[in-house]
């Protein structure tokens, strides 16, 4: 397909072009993450950068403003927001005056070269630009290493922005690249100043990791070999903490955790899960074991046991996700996944869950769900380096089959009975209508009752009655 069937396919692209050029730019190309995935053999773009030379930003606004909505947001960057998707840029300079991303200044040039303003990008395959033709600006050599799946910074400017680090971890996991030694020694320059990024622009990154990684270990990788593992400590203590070596042949828990987030994108990718979905399963993946340095005990000689690892990760996750500002509801989702990822495995083996296990399991994942809880179970087995046959014995498939029996397997059990229920026999809003309600929803869960006419029933008998 052509590249004006794709970046240029709609007509309101094409009309910034045109009035661009009619209006005097010397040169206009795209740039950015557009160009790289085009190249990279994508064909359909959420976001559109545009560079322009040889017009300056009040030239661009009058130029555009009469066709279309410009947002001036971007002015002390020389950038604008065309229609809120397009964004038109000015080729401009920066001089780093201190420490951050913050710590320069900028200034636009349009007189600048192509090659001059791409120099200030992070990456070669990040600074390559695209005529509306097809031809290619690449004086990086970009598209050589996007051949050869190299993550190379383009210049001594990497240094400008430290969350340049943090975008080559999502970047090599994303494409399968390799960082060069020369980029790997710039980032651990950088280390220093992880202290003055925003929680915000962190979780950017890992949520670039997590919804769109197709080999997430090599992020984690990078970030061991670059030092900046360390200013994620709860992930960084997974490093050295040994394992079961009859479960664990695969090393420590770190070499794990690798394993099952790799595991993890094969499954969000294959069965096509939602954004929302793919964060709760990837953060799963990568936390689901943060206990276990905690827990850690030498039972005997050699073999390793972290007890109860699940339940001590769970404070641990929480407060990575929190140091990063995650959304309340994705960290809700995610906590109760890391409790329960080895309930399964607790149930003596050639024994089959009860009713009452499945129906109290989907309703401790609330806000997740069986489903989701399958899904970490199989990349956690995935993940580890052992005899199959153990696996087997511990899988999951009798817990599903219930689930989907019972009609829990992508929600939590609802209640039958509700406070108005109550109210209609008798008992008054308050602290012991509270207490019933528990009482009943307990006994609903343990299978005492299945439908609406037996859970009055046992009410009144077994509760109201005695109270």
């Amino acid at each position: 397909m052509p590249l004006q069937q794709t970046l240029l396919q709609n007509k309101k692209t094409q009309r910034i072009i045109e009035l661009l050029e009619q209006g005097g730019a010397t040169e206009v190309y795209f740039v950015g993450g557009a160009v790289r995935d085009y190249l990279l053999g994508e064909r359909y773009f959420k976001d559109i950068d545009i560079e322009v030379f040889g017009l300056n930003y009040e030239e661009i606004i009058r130029i555009l403003s009469p066709s279309f909505r410009v947002n001036l947001v971007g002015k002390s960057f020389g950038t604008v927001k065309v229609d809120q998707r397009i964004d038109v840029s000015i080729p401009r300079r920066e001089s780093k005056l201190g420490i951050g991303h913050k710590g320069f200044q900028i200034m636009s040039d349009p007189s600048m070269t192509f090659a001059d303003a791409a120099r200030r990008r992070d990456f070669t395959i990040n600074a390559i630009g695209m005529r509306r033709d097809g031809a290619i600006a690449d004086p990086y050599r970009g598209v050589d290493d996007l051949r050869q799946k190299i993550l190379r910074a383009t210049s001594e400017a990497f240094d400008e922005d430290p969350l340049r680090v943090l975008r080559a971890m999502q970047f090599v996991s994303r494409f399968d690249f390799r960082a060069d030694e020369k980029t790997i020694t710039m980032c651990r320059s950088l280390k220093s100043e992880f202290s003055t990024l925003s929680a915000e622009r962190i979780f950017g990154e890992w949520e670039k990791w997590a919804s769109k990684s197709q080999i997430p270990s090599r992020g984690l990788r990078l970030l061991e070999s670059t030092g900046w593992l360390e200013c994620f400590p709860e992930i960084a203590a997974l490093r050295g903490t040994k394992q079961h070596p009859l479960w664990h042949r695969e090393g420590d828990a770190l070499e794990h955790t690798a394993a099952v987030a790799d595991a993890m994108a094969q499954i969000v990718i294959e069965k096509k899960y939602n954004d929302s979905s793919r964060l709760t399963l990837m953060f799963s993946a990568l936390l689901h074991d943060v206990g276990k340095p905690l827990t850690l005990t030498e039972k005997e000689p050699g073999v390793w046991h972290s007890p109860k690892h699940a339940d001590a990760g769970v404070p641990l996750a929480k407060a990575f996700l929190e140091k990063m500002r995650a959304s309340e509801r994705l960290i809700a989702s995610i906590l109760p996944l890391v409790r329960e990822h080895q309930t399964h495995i607790f149930l003596p083996l050639h024994e089959q869950p009860t009713d009452a296990m499945v129906r109290r399991l989907a309703y401790r994942l609330t806000p997740a769900n069986i489903k989701l809880w399958s899904e970490l179970c199989e990349a956690d087995m995935a993940g580890c380096d052992n005899d199959r046959n153990l696996c087997h014995a511990h899988s999951t498939q009798a817990w599903l089959d219930a689930a989907r029996r019972l009609g829990v397997f992508d929600a939590p059990p609802q209640p039958l009975l509700l406070g108005r229920d109550l109210i209609e026999l008798g008992v008054e809003p308050g602290p012991e209508m509270g207490e019933i309600l528990r009482e009943t929803f307990e006994a609903q869960l343990d299978g005492e009752f299945l439908r609406r006419d037996d859970a009055v029933n046992w009410l009144k008998n077994r509760v109201i009655k005695r109270k």
